[in-house]
């Protein structure tokens, strides 16, 4: 039975939805899981969910917990990556607090921008410590990063390990489901193909396949975003609007992947001081995860009261996401096809090679085999740059040790750019690099 390792389980709500998408798998029913974070209270309650999942579906893997990330990946096959550098506290509200002050304003912070820009400075030290150790310790394993920023995350690695990984992301399926469901045709008659980079995918086609034909379904898309946007579910809120998407689908042809409120803050069309009729008219919710943050600590003890009391029973399903799966056809040899980040290599051809891009990729036991997509819509790829821009400077900036690619990131970030003066970037991104202290890599800091 495989070694499964959990870097990050304390992520106990994620890790409880991975852990159970693998122990409902029989042929993985008996693996050896080790869940490791570096807090300690947090991996108890992961223990006890993880124990309830094991009783609860009559199975009998080997479960341990350390807080010893060298001590986990002893021998393991996968490693999953799922941890937040920094927190809420201090570093998300670093993040929106200080670019407001400057009148930068944000949505999530997690993937791009200002925001994304220091995530991944702080978070591309650690998630390369993680493959430092497995290159020691299982130079064989396979690394699942589910941790974001993925795209300069992963580039990172490509950049500077042999370790065979993929950056995995439920944007793909999760927005085709909401297609399927806005133009009600059921999900599982639908075949797509999607790509890009991640969180800035396109599904190039679109269809119905049944028994005795398959019917574009890209003009039923584009007849429903002519309609008003519809609410999409959102814990702690009436919906949020998808309208920034609609019209991002009308302008360019294509529908996008990540949620209207991510995508705001990739493009310099929506979020403009001087313009704040645009946040009303596309109903942009600003300080979007900060608000998911406060809500989620505020209720934080009171699931995990429910989840480790021995008399409350768990609920199990599967998830939409892609790990078990792939863990599944490495181990069977029994192909599937998900949407993986990995390095470009030619799989797109008018994106950069050394680029991370989210592409189909076929999974069995030989291995993850990316599909080659070849040349993307010329709109779409110009849009794509935008973002691998300052990617691919933000990933130079971490592992040169060059700070000056730091303020070029932000210098090219299509939402800075368009709010603030070149003067104003760098007195902004010095702050927060001041703000960050030890978050921030050494060479940086001066």
């Amino acid at each position: 039975m495989p070694k499964i390792v959990f870097i990050g389980a304390g992520s106990t709500v994620f890790a409880k939805n991975l852990l159970s998408d693998i122990l409902l798998l029989p042929e993985l029913s008996q693996s050896h899981i080790v869940l490791q974070d570096i807090d300690p209270v947090r991996l108890e309650t992961s223990q006890i969910v993880a124990s309830k999942i094991k009783n609860a579906l009559e199975v009998k893997p080997q479960i341990e917990t350390t807080t010893d990330q060298a001590a986990a990946l002893v021998d393991a096959d996968y490693v999953i990556t799922m941890f937040q550098i920094g927190g809420y506290e201090p570093s998300t509200k670093i993040d929106f607090e200080i670019p407001k002050k400057y009148g930068l304003h944000q949505t999530i912070g997690d993937t791009l921008g200002i925001g994304g820009i220091m995530r991944a400075i702080r978070t591309i030290p650690p998630i390369l410590s993680v493959v430092k150790d497995m290159e020691k310790l299982c130079p064989n394993a396979t690394l699942l990063n589910y941790v974001n920023p993925m795209a300069m995350l992963c580039q990172a690695i490509n950049n500077t390990s042999s370790i065979r990984n993929i950056g995995l992301c439920h944007s793909v399926q999760h927005t085709a489901q909401q297609i399927a469901t806005d133009i009600n045709i059921p999900i599982d008659e639908v075949q797509y193909l999607c790509a890009g980079i991640n969180h800035l995918a396109f599904y190039l086609n679109f269809e119905q396949k049944t028994s005795k034909e398959t019917i574009d379904l890209y003009p039923l898309i584009a007849e429903q975003c002519k309609q008003n946007a519809p609410l999409r579910p959102m814990p702690g809120t009436k919906g949020l609007s998808d309208a920034v998407r609609y019209e991002i689908m009308n302008r360019l042809g294509y529908f996008v992947t990540e949620s209207s409120e991510h995508f705001a803050e990739y493009v310099p069309w929506f979020i403009k001081t001087g313009h704040e009729e645009l946040i009303e008219k596309y109903e942009i919710p600003l300080d979007e995860y900060p608000r998911r943050c406060e809500q989620q600590i505020k209720e934080w003890e009171t699931l995990r009261k429910d989840l480790e009391n021995p008399d409350n029973e768990i609920k199990i399903k599967s998830s939409n996401e892609y790990g078990a799966g792939i863990i599944h056809s490495l181990e069977t040899g029994i192909p599937r096809v998900i949407n993986g980040n990995v390095s470009n290599n030619h799989l797109i051809t008018n994106l950069p090679e050394n680029c991370c891009v989210e592409v189909p990729c076929t999974v069995d036991g030989d291995g993850i085999h990316p599909h080659h997509i070849g040349e993307l819509p010329k709109q779409l790829a110009a849009l794509m740059l935008t973002n691998i821009n300052v990617q691919e400077l933000t990933v130079e900036a971490v592992l040169k040790g060059d700070r000056n690619h730091i303020y070029h990131a932000a210098m090219f970030d299509p939402h800075t750019s368009t709010e603030l003066s070149l003067e104003k970037i760098w007195e902004l991104v010095d702050e927060l690099l001041e703000a960050h202290g030890d978050m921030i890599p050494a060479a940086l800091k001066n």
